[in-house]
């Protein structure tokens, strides 16, 4: 038999002493931290919310005027037209892609090696990744990656002209037509006919040039010479005709032109030399502008059209990563006879994934996404950095404009009611997130 306690209840005075000696022991190691939480979150969110009702100065009421100007103001118009662009895109993509990227590597020896590398960027501040997409996005395609390769494509099925800048030097019998030179004479059997041309600069000539020569007559055809009429030096080399250091337009395009028709056309050879028909007796030689067409540059990846979408995507680089990590591990918890099961109903791998996986990621795809959608309401430094001064106002987003107007335009008031009306914006989508979280725990 147990002997009995000899421990006696402490009395009720005693009782609440105890609890009120702990409750102070808690404030007192809660102390610091409820400070730093003064200081650094509830004081300038009540300074932000009052300053936000008062001008310019700060000495005079303003009342609720910079909180119309939100919703009257062009930029912040924009900016917050932008926002809710992103709001939609860039966390859906983000975790779209992080969906795929669990799922398949997954099923791969590799996949291990693979998360590695799609959540490296997730290691670089937005600082550094708007330094790099500064230069993937630049419109030269021998420092921007993403037009070299663009322009790369274009090229593969749509080479571009070799002689942009060529053009009809002194004394020359062409005369411009139509973005192209046309010749201002009719030609005939058995002539030869000189078309020369200046502008194109050595290096920029086409690699198989050889040396102008002068064409032979020939008596039922038209012959000629196309070529760069210009040799370095005062006074060197004859006007009109092949010199020995001058090359000859390689590949250029020559139409015979009768009554607005084209009636024969054919290409210089290597030295500049061409042959024509019989049938272009009577007509006028025509290069025409496809000669002339300047070389294809890219697309302006960060003009007014497209500079939010290239955020956008730098965005998705860094932080599809974050999302397929926190999918997969959500992916591994998945109950694998429920899939097992699925699969022997008959269901294919499409199925499986849609009607049983996604269902059950619910829950982990909602927090990828809110918290996602939270991160991209303050989105500041990949707009700042990557966005040129040119297009910065067509990329504009409310932290932007709030950094903006608080130190550039010195409207502080301005500044602060969109600080305030972020803040309003960040709450319901924490509350959610929040919540959610709760009910998984009740679970």
């Amino acid at each position: 038999m147990a002997a009995p306690s000899t421990t006696a209840p402490a009395p009720p005075g005693r009782r609440g002493s105890v609890t009120g000696t702990r409750r102070s022991v808690a404030v007192l190691f809660l102390l610091p931290a409820l400070v730093l939480l003064g200081a650094l979150v509830v004081y300038p969110i009540g300074y932000s919310l009052i300053r936000s009702f008062y001008n310019a100065n700060g000495d005079g009421f303003a009342g609720f005027d910079n909180y119309k100007a939100i919703f009257t103001d062009d930029g912040i118009r924009t900016a917050l037209k932008n926002n809710v662009i992103w709001v939609v895109f860039a966390p859906t993509v983000s975790t779209a892609l992080g969906l795929i990227f669990a799922v398949l590597t997954e099923r791969v020896r590799w996949g291990t090696a693979f998360k590695l590398v799609v959540f490296m960027p997730m290691a670089i501040s937005m600082l550094a990744a708007g330094i790099i997409f500064r230069l993937v996005y630049d419109q030269d395609p021998d420092k921007g990656v993403a037009n070299a390769v663009w322009v790369g494509i274009h090229d593969t099925f749509a080479q571009s002209s070799a002689f942009p800048n060529a053009h009809p030097g002194r004394e020359s019998p062409l005369k411009a037509d139509q973005g192209g030179f046309i010749t201002a004479a009719t030609v005939h059997t058995g002539q030869t006919v000189a078309l020369p041309l200046v502008g194109v600069a050595p290096d920029q000539m086409p690699g198989g040039a050889k040396k102008a020569v002068a064409a032979k007559a020939d008596p039922g055809k038209i012959t000629g010479t196309a070529w760069q009429d210009f040799t370095r030096g005062k006074g060197v080399g004859t006007l009109g005709a092949p010199d020995p250091s001058e090359l000859g337009y390689d590949g250029m395009r020559i139409e015979a032109v009768k009554n607005g028709k084209v009636v024969a056309s054919t290409k210089a050879a290597a030295d500049g030399t061409f042959t024509l028909p019989a049938a272009a007796d009577g007509a006028q030689l025509r290069l025409p502008a496809s000669n002339f067409k300047q070389p294809y540059n890219g697309v302006d990846w960060l003009g007014p059209s497209l500079v939010t979408p290239a955020i956008i995507g730098s965005y998705v680089w860094m932080w599809a990563g974050f999302a397929m990590v926190l999918i997969a591990a959500g992916l591994a918890g998945l109950p694998r006879e429920l899939l097992e099961a699925a699969r022997v109903d008959g269901a294919t791998e499409w199925q499986v994934f849609r009607k049983v996986t996604i269902p059950l990621l619910a829950p982990v795809l909602a927090v990828v996404t809110v918290t996602l959608m939270i991160n991209v309401l303050k989105v500041f430094d990949l707009v700042y950095i990557i966005a040129p001064g040119s297009s910065q106002d067509d990329a504009n987003v409310l932290a932007l404009e709030l950094y903006r107007k608080g130190f550039s335009e010195g409207q502080p008031g301005i500044a602060s009611a969109i600080a305030v009306f972020l803040l309003l914006l960040v709450i319901p989508v924490m509350w959610f997130n929040v919540r959610r979280l709760r009910r998984e725990e009740r679970r």
